[in-house]
């Protein structure tokens, strides 16, 4: 016999008794004097072929339950199971806490502002010129840094500040004022139609994270009882209906959407009236990305606007522009000049984990005067937090005040 007819060859199987476990009746009252038993081939791999059982004839055929409904049975008890533990996870959340998503604002600062007082000699001109290059670099905008630099001159003269330790505390004493001063008259708040649906109008450019901020917000606001509503308005960009779907579908959300490549403002008109319609709370309309000088798509926002203000007169709410920290000064140039062609009524400030620009916000509202009202922080739904300028002086210039780096 040769090699490979060795390996085709089939081998014997074993044969093997199996006592049968399933409730018999004992005739005549009488236990049998030997178990029933039945032949069953040993279960070892052989593809191909099948496996054979015979049965004694005693036990009917519906008395044995098939095999391939006991692994079904236990596949879709696994799969409710698995289903359950997701629905869990999807309502659990973890938030970041604002210290931890301002780690690399915090210590891109600590290391510009170690450096530019390592290099301290006196406080001359030549001093506060490096300082207004430190500010500029830490992406507080060329306008704030001009009139910090300038506010610090009369300040440090002021309190007659020589040393080294005593320039640097009143120079960030007087930025943290500065953050803190902004917010004085600032009305950061979410604001909610008194009765109807309150519809929030989310804009920005491309790739900023606007979706995804609609998702997180939105399931905040289901969190909190609210009956909430999103409508796809950005028919332009590939996957976006898409993608607010699926958030919808994982918060339990409605969603109106129309065909790729439909008209926004009929998808926004039929958002309203299905608002009105379930007397929801709050609709969140989705819109394309679109770049502030294009004026074809600045116009079609206008369009929008007037739907929802024929059908609501007092709507929208909020038109919030989603900017990405990680672009810096890019970002200031988007909230100007979305500023001068719609009615932005806040800022949320996405990816702030994710940079070291975080000192953006302090341009935007110095210069621009629009109030940032919400900041996201990580990936989870509770990391999109909503923004407090005290909270995040102390985070950002925390450590240089005390002399921990972090």
């Amino acid at each position: 016999m040769g090699l490979f007819d060795f390996f085709k060859k089939k081998p014997a199987a074993p044969k093997v008794v199996v006592e049968v476990l399933y409730p018999q009746t004992w005739e005549n009252s009488e236990a049998p004097v030997e178990p029933t038993v039945l032949a069953a081939e040993v279960l070892q791999p052989t593809p191909g072929e099948a496996v054979e059982i015979q049965v004694p004839s005693h036990i009917a055929a519906e008395d044995v339950a098939p095999v391939a409904e006991v692994v079904e049975t236990v596949e879709t008890e696994t799969e409710t199971e698995t289903e359950t533990e997701t629905e869990t996870e999807t309502a659990v959340t973890s938030e970041t806490n604002l210290d931890e998503g301002l780690t690399k604002t915090r210590k891109t600062w600590s290391e510009r502002w170690n450096a530019f007082m390592a290099n301290f000699r006196s406080v001359d001109e030549d001093f506060f010129e490096e300082l207004e290059e430190t500010l500029i670099g830490a992406d507080v905008g060329a306008q704030t840094a001009l009139q910090l630099t300038d506010e610090l001159r009369n300040e440090v003269k002021l309190q007659n500040a020589k040393s080294k330790a005593d320039i640097s505390r009143v120079i960030i004493d007087k930025l943290v004022e500065h953050y803190r001063s902004q917010g004085v008259n600032e009305d950061a708040s979410m604001h909610f139609a008194p009765e109807g649906p309150t519809v929030i109008l989310f804009v920005g450019v491309n790739g900023v994270g606007k979706t995804t901020t609609i998702g997180k917000m939105s399931a905040r606001y289901k969190a909190e009882g609210k009956q909430v509503v999103l409508a796809a308005a950005d028919t332009f960009r590939a996957g976006a209906t898409q993608q607010l779907q699926a958030w919808g579908e994982r918060n339990g959300i409605p969603v109106v959407a129309g065909a790729a490549n439909a008209d926004p403002a009929s998808v926004v008109y039929d958002g309203v009236k299905t608002a009105i319609e379930t007397n929801a709370d709050i609709l969140f309309v989705d819109t394309a990305g679109r770049l502030q000088n294009n004026v074809n798509l600045m116009q079609e926002l206008a369009k929008m606007k007037r739907i929802i203000t024929r059908e609501l007169p007092n709507e929208p709410q909020e038109v919030l522009l989603a900017l990405d920290a990680t672009t810096g000064q890019n970002a200031l140039q988007q909230a100007r000049l979305f500023k001068d062609s719609t009615d932005v009524t806040g800022i949320v400030l996405t990816k702030l984990d994710g940079t070291a620009k975080g000192g953006i916000i302090l341009p935007i509202r110095n210069e621009l005067h629009l109030p940032v009202k919400w900041v996201g922080l990580g990936e989870q739904v509770g990391d999109l937090q909503p923004f407090d300028a005290d909270d995040f002086a102390k985070s950002l210039f925390g450590s240089l005040l005390i002399g921990d780096d972090k």
